[in-house]
């Protein structure tokens, strides 16, 4: 397996900085889009009733990081491809997760309030989990004497965090402003502009896989697996802390969600960023196992919402 998984390092994705200046642009119109259904009353309700909204952010932003760690421990992956796992366990829930968990018969409230809270929080958290987390592996890897990496990794954190903010946080303040503003046209466009980015970003995977067909088709195999299991383990963190935390079926839903479908459109621009992981190194594990999850989480987010829709959320009384 790990003879299989070393072939990838050497693989490099056929993405031009024109399809990467596509991709940053993208990425901020979905978040602008999604801002615009967040309000400010969603922050004041998880002020007053936060146990679920905390509980979804630790979920996302300190379990599922952990998690990732000790399933990468007990595969014992390439470096590239740990790594790639731990920057897609770093970074926020996807853009369509909002419309998953309304599928699901979820909590829609609270899947925008942690959408907004993440979004945010993700300015900061996700350079710094994968700084952490990513550090604490290279250490382990070279310390188990598995081989020390020979080239090293240095992340820049403040790039990272100035590229996170530019991504997700200034589209996310200029959406709540809007809304805030022009609540009137916020409500005649929000809906299209949803519709639009969760087609724009289906898009880009399917082109993104078109031009990679035959490294996919290569290598497919190696990292189906892999990431099936770390999105499963993604959904049941979720769905785990919402039940350990005894909150209602229809948070749970939510937090499931929200915990295993990431945004993996971000994780690919910040290995696309050669201020972050300069041209030279060999990433591409990474970008393989982030371009298969931002497939796969649509298919298993879609599946799992569909099953939850048909299953009713309260048992009925037995008489």
């Amino acid at each position: 397996m790990k003879e299989a998984l070393e072939v990838l390092d050497h693989v490099r994705l056929n993405f031009s900085p024109s399809g990467l200046l596509a991709l940053n642009i993208t990425i901020a119109f979905i978040m602008f889009g999604v801002a615009l259904d967040i309000r400010w009353q969603h922050f004041k309700d998880v002020i007053m009733k936060p146990k679920s909204a905390v509980t979804g952010v630790i979920s996302q932003f300190f379990l599922l990081p952990a998690v990732t760690f000790l399933f990468i421990l007990v595969l014992n992956p390439t470096p590239t491809v740990a790594l790639g796992m731990i920057l897609i366990a770093s970074c926020p829930g996807g853009n369509i997760s909002n419309f998953m968990s309304a599928m699901a018969k979820g909590n829609v409230a609270l899947s925008v309030s942690l959408t907004a809270i993440a979004t945010l929080a993700a300015t900061f958290m996700t350079p710094l989990n994968f700084a952490l987390w990513g550090k604490l592996y290279l250490n382990y890897y070279n310390a188990a004497g598995a081989g020390t990496y020979l080239v090293p990794i240095e992340i820049d954190f403040l790039q990272m965090v100035q590229t996170v903010v530019i991504l997700l946080g200034i589209p996310v303040v200029l959406g709540l402003f809007f809304s805030q503003y022009f609540p009137k046209l916020t409500q005649k466009i929000k809906k299209p502009i949803r519709q639009a980015s969760i087609l724009i970003f289906i898009g880009f995977v399917i082109v993104l896989l078109s031009a990679n067909f035959n490294n996919f088709m290569k290598y497919i195999h190696v990292v189906f697996l892999i990431v099936l299991i770390h999105n499963a383990l993604a959904l049941g963190t979720g769905f785990s802390m919402g039940s350990l935390m005894r909150l209602p079926r229809v948070d749970r839903r939510t937090i499931s969600i929200e915990t295993g479908i990431q945004n993996s459109g971000l994780a690919l621009v910040l290995m696309f960023n050669p201020k972050i992981f300069p041209p030279e190194l060999e990433l591409g594990g990474m970008t393989i196992i982030a371009a298969w999850w931002g497939v796969w989480h649509i298919i298993s987010g879609l599946t799992i919402a569909g099953l939850w829709a048909k299953k009713p959320l309260y048992q009925p009384a037995v008489r």
